[in-house]
């Protein structure tokens, strides 16, 4: 028993002493004053209203949007429309624009996107919708195969900002 409670306090000493001794990270944005984490919810007027407890978009000190899933929504009544594979992609693509714009930035900045979708017969045709909403360089972006309840399409995103 002695000897397991030297052996620890030998450790504890040991371990302070390595950490005293570390030398300071040397890149400069390490060595500055700043906060970890600044999260801002964005919540648009004009977008469809989150079906939990969730923001439809978060910044993270002003310099990433994380947009939640958008489904096919419509703003005001909050069902799905669009009977078509597209349709639905244009009402995801249209909603995540309105986050994405109330958050000062555009479908341009978008540095990844992960799509959920039905039916990997639709490829194709989403390959082609992405083309009319995103420009170069494209996101990188993370196809998902899934059952979606009532929807054809979902999507959520990874935003870039301007920052400060």
């Amino acid at each position: 028993c002695r000897l397991w409670v030297a052996m620890r306090k030998a450790v504890h000493c040991r371990a302070r002493q390595t950490i005293g001794a570390m030398a300071p990270l040397s890149r400069p944005e390490w060595s500055e004053s700043r906060t970890i984490s600044m999260k801002t919810a964005v919540h648009p007027q004009n977008a469809a209203a989150p079906k939990g407890p969730y923001s439809p978009g978060v910044t993270v000190s002003g310099r990433v949007l994380y947009v939640s899933a958008q489904g096919p929504f419509d703003p005001e009544t909050g069902e799905v429309v669009g009977d078509t594979f597209e349709a639905q992609v244009e009402r995801v693509f249209e909603n995540m624009k309105v986050i994405v714009e109330d958050a000062g930035a555009s479908l341009a900045d978008v540095v990844k996107l992960t799509v959920f979708i039905t039916d990997w017969g639709h490829f194709d045709s989403l390959n082609q919708m992405c083309t009319r909403y995103f420009t170069e360089p494209y996101p990188a972006r993370t196809p998902v195969k899934m059952e979606l309840p009532g929807a054809l399409f979902m999507a959520d995103a990874v935003v870039a900002l301007a920052g400060d």
